[in-house]
């Protein structure tokens, strides 16, 4: 089939669609990062549209089948098939946690399907970190062919065009999606004693915590570092601890060594460097308070865990609303100015911060009527 005969292939009243998953043998899980849990929301909405008439999980990229998937995905409310039934059954193919092969998309148009490639990492960043420093590769450029790819708002500024220039293909900006089913499935199989994942009121000081995966330039624990210490230097009782999480490969490191022994917090003992933790296994009865910072990277789940709990948020991100205690860019003494009204007003204010957190958490749900119909219009455009 010829690229133009492709581009008019009429599209079936109703389609099946994958949306592609990494699946490695060994554990895995959906807490590793954001993308695993957004290809579950993805196929929650997948169910909801009226253009679609099944959905599912394609195992693909890693040395594991669906069958290594069996715990990873329990909570899929799809089946998972291999990428050799996908080539046959499937209309639509959405790459999105796992790269799809080349010869393999090309097959796929040829008998008619459909390819979307779904963005949800700045990828940008990520693959000009990895060229410059010899890291392992993430994105490959391919030259595989696309018809479409989606990306979300967070990404207009650095991916857009990057993504535009490389894929060769048109780039739509879609509506991130986001459902507390994880974490509330999640909060279930804790212990039966285990505190609620909800902000507790009347402390005397806050423990604060910092989850920046310090991986990538985009998400890193420094500037929450330094607003905290604004907000200890001018207020010296309100931090009891603070709490670095996804620090701990960093501990070895000089330059972080002095960065971190250079603050009051830490040369008051007030200071701990953990490692990776899901937030859910944290946060009820031992945290106060989330320090956020991102660098074109404005929409994250952790942002949503911990308004979905109540928790005052300290952040600068322009796509959460109203929501949580703002600073602007870089600037750690604003952040530390930030925490502060936080601490001196998150009480009193909690039941109208919580109306605002969960009217802005209602405005992600994968099964909300404004989502399905923004895919749904994105799926259509495919044929017109």
């Amino acid at each position: 089939m010829s690229e133009a005969q492709q581009q008019k292939t009429a599209m079936p009243a109703k389609l099946k669609v994958g949306v592609s998953i990494f699946i490695r043998k060994g554990e895995q899980s959906l807490w590793e990062n954001g993308v695993y849990q957004n290809c579950l929301f993805l196929v929650m909405l997948l169910l909801r549209s009226p253009r679609v008439e099944s959905a599912v999980l394609v195992a693909g990229g890693g040395d594991g089948g669906p069958a290594d998937a069996t715990n990873f995905l329990a909570d899929s409310p799809v089946p998972i098939i291999d990428m050799a039934t996908a080539a046959q059954e499937l209309d639509l193919m959405i790459e999105m946690s796992a790269q799809l092969a080349m010869p393999w998309s090309v097959a796929f148009r040829e008998r008619g399907g459909k390819i979307v490639s779904m963005r949800v990492g700045n990828d940008y960043v990520i693959d000009i970190e990895r060229m410059i420093f010899d890291k392992p590769h993430g994105l490959l450029i391919s030259g595989a062919p696309y018809d479409e790819v989606w990306t979300i708002p967070e990404y207009e500024v650095s991916c857009k065009p990057y993504f535009e220039s490389t894929f060769r293909a048109p780039v739509r900006l879609m509506p991130h999606l986001w459902s507390p089913m994880v974490l509330e499935r999640a909060m279930t199989r804790a212990p039966a004693d285990s505190p609620p994942f909800a902000y507790e009121p009347g402390r005397k000081q806050w423990r604060v915590a910092i989850f920046e995966p310090n991986i990538c330039m985009v998400k890193t624990s420094f500037i929450p570092m330094l607003g905290c210490e604004a907000a200890h230097r001018a207020q010296p009782r309100l931090i009891e601890k603070m709490w670095v999480y996804n620090s701990f490969h960093l501990k070895d490191k000089p330059l972080f060594i002095g960065f971190a022994q250079s603050l009051d917090l830490v040369q008051h003992g007030l200071a701990t460097f953990e490692g990776r933790f899901p937030m859910y296994q944290v946060m009820p009865g031992k945290i106060d308070a989330v320090f956020a910072h991102h660098w074109e990277n404005a929409q994250n789940y952790l942002y949503y865990e911990a308004l979905y709990g109540g928790y005052p948020l300290v952040h600068n991100s322009h796509l959460i609303g109203d929501c949580g205690y703002r600073y602007h860019g870089f600037d750690c003494e604003e952040g530390g100015r930030a925490l502060q009204r936080a601490f001196a007003e998150h009480d009193a204010n909690l039941p109208a911060y919580r109306e605002r957190a969960r009217r802005f958490i209602a405005t992600l749900d994968p099964e909300g009527e404004d989502n399905v119909r923004a895919y749904t219009a994105a799926i259509e455009n495919l044929y017109a």
